[in-house]
């Protein structure tokens, strides 16, 4: 057995063969963007991969978040301490928000698995510092507060670390950051951003969104409104999938949902699979989410329980992770519903009440959670310096804490960090170095849509072009 000494050595001793200055470091990138860019858009609807390139095109920082399998190549080029645990694999500023509990507690964290993969911890902090500095950058904040909010960052994952090194494993595994306690930490600055966000969580509920996307048809049946090109139906005209399409061949929506429903409720505990059970399905559509996600398959279904209180799930297509070819450890499941769902679990102290997994229609792999239940992100262009550094600060706690939750590790990666402010400045020269490769790759992939190598389309342009 070795004591909290001996652990910390351990990370301490790591920096002989990666030193903390080593970190800033990008690596050699000799490549060209636009070949990843496209593999990344392998086996999407192609009608929407135009819209993809679309919402990329239209900031460096858009362009960023699009593009997890562009950073995970570099990433694979620069230095780590030689830990490898399960992490987050696309933990852009934008991948973090408020979610509620099963207790309908408000607790903010990371939110976005769909990457989650063994790997080196470093790859998610340099992820998250570097979009910080893009984002900085986008919103004009200037070059004070892009060193500023690096730092906050980085001095928030080194001290929350600390402090999950010292506690005992059960307290790492209760611990959260609840929206409670931000609200009674936050300054006069960022008080109302906290509340604001609490009271468009309470606000987020299946009820209150049951009138923005659904209405009754001719027979008075409720079915889920089509919006493109956000919601579509999948067998009616308002399409978008390709014409060749597999799921095309399925006779209805409710083929699909079938399809979905043998597997997904064995995923669940049982008393999660038994309150199931009190909702029907009525309809099931198409709902393009995000930036990095357009193209692939995501579904929401509408159910009711017998008094007609809605329940919305979503079914979002689970593909392999961008971190699997750069790293040597490979995930422990072969489903990537599963995959997401595990990642989401281990990382977060509390999950979404219907959380699972399922395979669909030729051999696709989804995760399955409610849609939008007091979920909440945040709302960057409102942010004055001083809530984008308490933003960044809150980041950095969430990230340590899934690390320290995943990996059972915090105390080597303590250790490794140290006190001084080494790791700090070394990832903030990161952060500077990868944010103009991040512009060069944007202005290539500009010059690639202008000249016709890539297709890209506005929402505008989308919706116009596909309404019947």
């Amino acid at each position: 057995m070795t004591t909290l000494k001996d652990r910390l050595k351990q990370g301490k001793d790591a920096r002989k063969n990666c030193s903390r200055g080593s970190q800033a470091s990008m690596g050699k990138i000799n490549r060209d963007p636009l070949p990843l860019i496209k593999t990344s858009s392998e086996g999407r609807i192609k009608s929407l991969v135009e819209l993809r390139y679309g919402r990329m095109l239209v900031s460096p920082f858009t362009f960023y978040r699009g593009n997890a399998l562009l950073h995970a190549h570099d990433l694979a080029a620069t230095s780590s301490m030689g830990l490898v645990s399960p992490i987050c694999g696309d933990s852009h500023l934008m991948n973090f928000g408020g979610f509620a509990t099963p207790e309908r507690n408000l607790l903010f964290s990371v939110n976005d698995f769909d990457e989650a993969h063994p790997g080196p911890w470093e790859w998610d902090l340099k992820r998250l510092v570097a979009s910080f500095v893009v984002a900085a950058r986008d919103l004009r904040h200037g070059d004070t507060v892009e060193e500023t909010v690096c730092r906050q960052v980085v001095g928030a994952y080194q001290q929350t670390m600390l402090e999950c090194a010292e506690q005992s494993a059960l307290e790492t595994w209760y611990e959260s950051i609840s929206y409670s306690d931000l609200r009674q930490q936050a300054s006069k600055a960022t008080l109302e951003h906290v509340e604001r966000a609490i009271e468009k969580a309470e606000r987020r509920t299946h009820a209150e969104l049951l009138p923005k996307i659904s209405e009754r048809d001719a027979d008075g049946r409720l079915i889920i409104r089509d919006d493109l090109p956000e919601i579509f139906h999948l067998h009616e005209n308002t399409t978008l999938l390709d014409a060749d399409d597999d799921w095309l061949r399925l006779s209805n929506w409710r083929a699909l949902y079938d399809a979905f429903m043998r597997d997904y409720p064995g995923t669940l505990q049982a008393d999660r699979r038994e309150l199931l059970s009190r909702f029907h399905a009525h309809d099931m559509a198409f709902k393009v989410v995000g930036v990095g996600s357009v193209g692939t398959r995501c579904l929401v279904a509408l159910l009711t329980d017998d008094q007609e209180f809605p329940l919305f799930l979503q079914f979002k297509e689970a593909r392999r992770s961008v971190l699997a070819d750069y790293v040597k450890t490979k995930s422990r499941v072969r489903h990537n519903g599963q995959r997401v769902v595990d990642g989401q679990r281990l990382m977060q102290s509390a999950s979404d009440l219907f959380l699972g997994w399922t395979t669909g229609p030729s051999g696709r792999h989804f995760y399955v959670r409610q849609l939008r239940d007091m979920k909440v992100s945040a709302e960057l262009e409102t942010f004055d310096a001083d809530t984008f550094a308490a933003y960044g600060r809150v980041c950095g706690r969430a990230l340590a804490r899934a690390h320290a939750k995943s990996s059972g590790n915090a105390a080597h990666i303590s250790g490794y960090i140290g006190k001084s402010d080494a790791l700090a400045d070394a990832l903030f020269k990161y952060a500077q170095s990868y944010t103009a490769q991040n512009e060069r790759d944007f202005e290539q992939f500009q010059q690639a849509c202008r000249k016709g190598r890539l297709r890209a389309r506005s929402e505008a342009d989308f919706a116009a072009d596909h309404l019947p």
